[in-house]
């Protein structure tokens, strides 16, 4: 009956023209030749079978990969089968691991199966039917285990080259697992990133109750658009999608995706500003021609009426009419020029520089306002391609806004450059009132103003001055906490 049995027996994965190749490690040439004898006498498939005495030689010819089979005796000398099955996982061997032992020891067998070996043998119980089994089992399962390493590593490589954060948590969204995108984006470590909770990276608890909901409710959160703070409290403007699964043990956990759109809003946003900018200065040039028609009427019969011998209240209502025809016609030009894109003239000038002497031109309002002033430069200079005098402008606007904003003698101004990449960063931070959200959208529009005697040209202006030097910008705001205006400069 056995005989019949092992005649039919084709090994899992082989063919009857495809031999089966086996390294059997072991320091008795005897023993070698004794389980070589058993294996030959199975039918049914042809073997290829090799013998290493010496542990080092043994651990080079695992690492080929050119057996499918491995028997490993656990006495080798000084070093013993278990660290050569041990070393062997660690060199990430695919092939089945079987150690042979002297005498059944439970705590040998266990520690094998725990280290990676498939299976465990008596040498003093071999025979042919044990030995067949014993290399079927185990090139059946190496099999399934390296079509499953296979797919996990797969499956690995898309989860770690993913361009979006992807990440594994538990019902509290702790982290317990993060590919490589989660640290860069968010700028942890990894170590540090798997102590925190996704909540805990939420700039708006709102987002955190309503995550929280749809979790008890559905199970998931679909394609929710969430600020997500890295590790320097930058905001990420993400799109958030969140699905409780559960593994093969009933345990369940939380997969979500995190896709990154921060530079889509800020594109959005300065599409949009640039329209307003836009439609505004097309405003300002059909006012403008259509008040100067009337305007100029005006002077001129104004020059008609104003005689050498006009004299008392008739001279004073000409020079009236004279001296605010002159105001309106400056306030046009102003408009127009504020509308009309700034031609400028770029030289190689330091960052460090050219905020220094705006921050000179501010020195009186700092002063006056007793308003706390810390610079933070990067020790090299951070050369740009500017025209200083026009830049000086949109950096005093700024630093205007940011002290007039300020409480007085409570103030602290924070003015930082700083180097990301092929980018230099200029950071302009004040303590003060804030902008809400409604006045933070409408910020660089032409005449908003939330100052009471201010015609909102300021920033129109200083944005129209960063566009002509290809300078992104992002501002960050909080009532009552401050302003943040970032500035990306391209390097020189």
């Amino acid at each position: 009956m056995i005989t019949d049995s092992l005649n039919n027996t084709k090994l899992i994965g082989l063919s009857m023209n495809q031999p089966v190749r086996i390294l059997i490690v072991d320091d008795d040439e005897d023993d070698f030749y004794i389980i070589r004898e058993y294996i030959k006498k199975i039918e049914g498939q042809h073997f290829v079978i090799d013998w290493c005495h010496l542990y080092n030689e043994a651990e080079k010819m695992i690492c080929t990969g050119k057996y499918d089979l491995y028997f490993i005796d656990y006495r080798l000398g000084a070093k013993t089968g278990l660290d050569l099955i041990k070393e062997s996982i660690k060199n990430n061997c695919e092939e089945p691991l079987i150690l042979l032992t002297g005498n059944g020891n439970r705590k040998i067998d266990m520690e094998a199966m725990e280290s990676g070996a498939v299976d465990y043998l008596i040498k003093g119980e071999l025979n042919t039917e044990k030995l067949e089994r014993c290399i079927r089992y185990s090139l059946e399962r190496g099999s399934s285990l390296k079509a499953l390493k296979a797919s996990e590593r797969k499956f690995r490589n898309i989860f770690e080259r993913s361009k979006d954060i992807v990440f594994i948590a538990d019902e509290e969204l702790m982290f317990t697992e993060v590919n490589h995108t989660s640290l860069t984006l968010l700028d942890y470590e990894r170590t540090a990133l798997l102590s925190k909770s996704l909540y805990s990276l939420l700039a708006n608890t709102n987002d955190a109750d309503f995550i929280r909901e749809q979790l008890a409710a559905s199970g998931g959160v679909l394609d929710k658009e969430v600020e997500i703070l890295t590790k320097s409290n930058e905001k990420k403007h993400c799109i958030l999608t969140l699905s409780r699964e559960a593994d093969i043990t009933g345990s369940t956990y939380i997969q979500g995706i995190i896709h990154d759109i921060t530079s889509l809003k800020k594109a959005e946003k300065a599409t949009l500003l640039v329209e307003k900018l836009n439609m505004a200065s097309r405003l300002v040039r059909v006012i403008a021609h259509e008040v100067r028609n009337p305007l100029n009427n005006i002077m001129l019969s104004a020059e008609q009426l104003d005689q050498p011998q006009s004299e008392g209240e008739t001279k004073i209502c000409l020079d009236i009419i004279n001296r605010n025809c002159k105001r309106i016609e400056s306030l046009i030009a102003e408009l127009l020029n504020s509308s009309r894109p700034r031609l400028v003239s770029v030289e190689k000038r330091s960052l460090q520089s050219i905020i220094d002497e705006s921050l000179e031109a501010a020195v009186d309002r700092i002063a006056l306002r007793n308003i706390r002033l810390h610079r933070n430069y990067l020790d090299d200079p951070a050369w740009v391609m500017a025209d200083d005098e026009k830049l000086k402008i949109a950096f005093l606007n700024i630093i205007i806004n940011a002290v007039e904003a300020m409480e007085e003698d409570e103030g602290e101004l924070i003015v930082a450059v700083k180097q990301k990449d092929v980018q230099y960063i200029v950071e302009i931070e004040d303590n003060g009132c804030g902008i809400s959200e409604e006045n933070l959208a409408r910020l660089f529009e032409p005449y908003f103003t939330s100052k009471q005697n201010g015609m909102g040209l300021g920033l129109s202006s200083t944005l129209n001055i960063l566009q002509s030097h290809n300078v992104t910008l992002d501002v960050q705001s909080q009532l009552n906490k401050g302003t943040l205006f970032k500035l990306f400069f391209n390097m020189a």
